[in-house]
């Protein structure tokens, strides 16, 4: 059985959407941040990057959201868009692994969790968070999926950040974005989302942000 290694940040999401899409069985084992469960030996054996999610498959272990998407996908054959569509597929992928999500993150850090305002690194992140999610609402006004035509793991990497465009850049955003919010809309909306959203219901999570969860999430703020 595969070994899903989880939290409920929006990586992590994006791989039980596709699990649960997919129907595919799976032991969910939770990884709370806050704790400081991705800094253990035995985890970042798998991991080294302490992040999550990872995936283990017998004896393959791969770790980052949009390679286990990859993974998964070529491993089932589902929700993949054929070969016709093998450049897009790459590039809008690694679009999002590459700059959707870090964009994203710096905007939620920098605006939610800094100890200290920087204006300047703000407006940089979101500005560019913003860009990145404009372009993907300005290819989704000509197509109703990001790649081939139809669903697929490009929309569900897509979705796990772009469903937390409010926390991201603002309650207001994510309307000015139509034709992104409406395959935010629809995609939450499938049975599989809302089995993958319900995932935070397995475990409880730490929710304070105390001083030794921000040691856990944020150890560069306690660097010499």
């Amino acid at each position: 059985m595969l070994k899903f290694y989880y939290n409920t940040g929006p990586n992590p999401m994006k791989v039980a959407l596709f699990l649960e899409e997919a129907g595919l069985e799976y032991e969910a084992i939770p990884v709370d941040g806050r704790t400081g469960d991705q800094h253990k030996p035995e985890y970042k054996a798998l991991n080294p990057n302490a992040k999550a999610p990872t995936l283990v498959d017998g004896e393959t272990v791969v770790f980052d959201s949009n390679a286990i998407l990859l993974y998964l996908g070529r491993k089932t054959g589902k929700f993949m868009p054929d070969a016709a569509h093998e450049g897009d597929l790459l590039s809008w992928l690694m679009f999002i692994a590459t700059g959707v999500g870090p964009y994203s993150g710096q905007s939620v850090h920098f605006r939610h969790h800094a100890p200290e305002q920087l204006p300047s690194a703000v407006q940089r992140y979101m500005f560019e968070a913003r860009r990145h999610y404009s372009i993907l609402n300005d290819r989704l006004a000509n197509q109703h999926y990001l790649v081939g035509g139809q669903y697929s793991i490009v929309d569900m990497a897509a979705w796990g950040w772009a469903r937390l465009i409010p926390f991201v850049l603002g309650d207001e955003v994510l309307g000015e974005l139509p034709n992104l919010k409406r395959l935010v809309d629809e995609i939450t909306a499938r049975p599989a989302a809302q089995r993958a959203m319900a995932i935070k219901d397995r475990y409880a999570f730490k929710t304070e942000m105390d001083e030794a969860a921000r040691r856990n999430m944020f150890p560069s703020a306690f660097k010499a």
